[in-house]
């Protein structure tokens, strides 16, 4: 088991989530559902904590009630390969109510942040030609989704 793993507050949804997550990721799975019993605090049988990987990962998600929501101060970023897998996630992640953010950020219909970056951002964004990457900076931060050949385009100038 890893050192350190991450550890998502739902309210009821983190078999739902953990399920959805998991259908996303190559190397992904759940691992183990741990239900609350007699003593509580949720209802005996339901789903108190789920056991995931994604991407070879673990995480641990629990329903933990209504006291609790996510914020955009904590995300979990996708290093992309094309702008396919963009597409997917983006797809993905936002069907059944999640909601696009600016310069590759959205919400998924449980409230949790992403950022869908393509690998190729990072690498123009670090280019030694400074008014390239600037013209770069400035084309993602008028986006939602990021579109890798409107990136190229500005970079080209």
């Amino acid at each position: 088991m890893q050192k350190i793993t991450t550890f998502l507050w739902f309210d009821s949804q983190a078999e739902e989530a953990a399920e959805m997550y998991t259908s996303l990721f190559a190397d992904s799975r759940i691992v183990n559902v741990q239900r609350y019993g007699e003593a509580g605090p949720g209802t005996p049988g339901s789903v108190m904590v789920v056991e995931f990987e994604l991407a070879g990962q673990r995480f641990l998600a629990l329903n933990g009630g209504p006291e609790y929501h996510f914020t955009e101060a904590v995300s979990l970023s996708v290093d992309c390969g094309s702008q396919e897998e963009v597409d997917t996630l983006w797809e993905r992640l936002t069907d059944g109510g999640g909601e696009p953010g600016p310069c590759g950020w959205l919400k998924d219909r449980f409230g949790l942040s992403w950022q869908i970056v393509p690998r190729r951002l990072p690498e123009l964004l670090g280019d030694p030609d400074q008014a390239a990457a600037q013209r770069v900076m400035a084309a993602m931060l008028g986006m939602k989704k990021i579109q890798v050949a409107e990136l190229e385009a500005a970079y080209a100038g």
